[in-house]
């Protein structure tokens, strides 16, 4: 069983302050671990850019643990270890017949730690990874397995899927997948505002994936991802224009000065699901090092009004920006997902990475999206007050009651749970 410390996260703006980082090989080496430790928390492939998953003692990596354990044809399940990425088990998946109904604009990221966030994808139509999950398993704080089913622990399932770490250390999940499929991808630039304004829900709904990307230097979207499932029955002719948009005349990166190399493939080439639902490919490495992260999602009816107010705050905006992305998400029934019964618009910013300047510029951000009650994706960077960030979830109180039930001495709560869900803010860090 390796044991290393201190190491950063994907993006190299935080850096884990746990004393140790275990990498367990077996099962039974997790359960002795959380047994005997007192404070103690699982590690994904460190894509979160705050401390949610830093603990001030142990850290369990489950990057041994990313194997496909079993595939139900008649339940169109697949049962796979907690620790395996997106593009490892998307490629198995595809080979088998298979797909799963969504992913992440990475697929570097791991499917426990994805979940356990309410990470999404994009489409109208289509929940959040999370949404797939019908089971897991875990190991508690006494050291001994559970798992929580959509059949059989309805109540308590969907207040454990995006558990954010605190009920223990998810060792296996059970997804639903569908039937393989084939898409295309395409993309259009340069969308007015004024355009999206009087086509909003037309737009969001003609893709299976919609993604607009801008710049917020002028009320224009820069780009426009239409991702389309395609069959060999029938035929997709692409439109001259999108809303006076056009199309994309050469493959194109969501920052169009970068070279489009890593991206999946676009120009309407026909590929297998998982290689264009993800904007990136899974044999380029992103760019690590380079970017922060932050994201809000609101109900999508006041979407356009949010949007305005991004647009009259872009000069405080734009200086500090890579590219923003908007997305959409459906609603479902998860506690603390932030889609939690709402069908719900997310506006993701890629920061340059000068934390100082971002930390100014995001209460801003925050103070203009208030009205619209937005929520912040638990893994990236906010500033917003915790009494109002728990104000936002109406299940937030059960969630509580169900980590004490499971967790009674806090094991697996850190400075992060201790702040947004138990309202206390003192540090448990030496």
């Amino acid at each position: 069983m390796n044991m290393t410390r201190n190491p950063s996260n994907w993006a190299g703006n935080y850096t884990y302050r746990a004393v140790r980082l275990r990498k367990p090989e077996a099962i039974a080496q997790i359960q002795e671990l959380v047994r005997r430790a007192s404070k103690v928390k699982a590690l994904g492939t460190r894509h979160s850019f705050n401390d949610i998953a830093d603990s001030p003692e142990d850290l369990i990596s489950p990057e041994h643990f990313d194997q496909v354990l079993e595939l139900d044809r008649e339940q169109h399940t697949v049962t796979v270890e907690a620790g395996i990425r997106y593009g490892q088990l998307c490629q198995w998946l595809h080979l088998e017949g298979f797909a799963l109904h969504n992913l992440a604009s990475l697929p570097h990221i791991s499917v426990a730690g994805a979940c356990a966030t309410a990470t999404h994808g994009s489409g109208g139509q289509h929940g959040n990874l999370a949404t797939a999950v019908a089971a897991m398993e875990l190991v508690t704080a006494d050291g001994e397995i559970i798992v929580f089913s959509r059949k059989h622990e309805p109540g308590q399932f969907e207040g454990a899927v995006v558990g954010l770490g605190g009920l223990g250390i998810v060792t296996k999940l059970t997804l639903d997948i569908l039937p393989t499929f084939e898409m295309r991808q395409d993309v259009f630039e340069n969308l007015p505002l004024a355009q999206l304004e009087d086509h909003f829900d037309e737009l969001v709904s003609s893709a299976y994936s919609v993604s607009l990307f801008t710049d917020w230097r002028n009320a224009t979207f820069n780009q426009v991802w239409m991702k389309n499932r395609v069959s060999k029955d029938t035929s997709f002719e692409l439109e001259p224009e999108l809303f006076g948009a056009k199309p994309a005349t050469r493959p194109i990166h969501p920052i169009a000065s970068l070279s489009a190399e890593p991206c999946t493939e676009q120009m309407g080439i026909a590929g297998p699901w998982y290689e264009r639902l993800p904007h990136f490919r899974m044999d380029f490495t992103p760019s690590s090092g380079e970017e922060l992260q932050s994201e809000y999602f609101l109900p999508r009816p006041p979407a356009l009004a949010a949007l305005h107010a991004m647009d009259q705050i872009q000069e405080h905006i734009a200086p500090l920006l890579q590219i923003s992305e908007i997305r959409f998400i459906a609603a479902d029934d998860l506690w603390m997902s932030p889609c939690y019964q709402q069908d719900s618009v997310s506006i993701h910013f890629t920061w340059k990475k000068d934390w100082p300047a971002v930390r100014r510029v995001l209460p801003l951000i925050e103070e203009r999206l208030a009205p619209f009650k937005a929520r912040p994706h638990w893994g990236k960077l906010f500033t917003m007050a915790p009494d109002h960030l728990q104000s936002l979830y109406a299940k937030l109180p059960n969630f509580r009651e169900l980590l004490q039930v499971y967790d009674p001495q806090g094991k697996f709560r850190n400075a992060f749970l201790d702040k947004y869900i138990f309202g206390q803010s003192i540090s448990q860090f030496p």
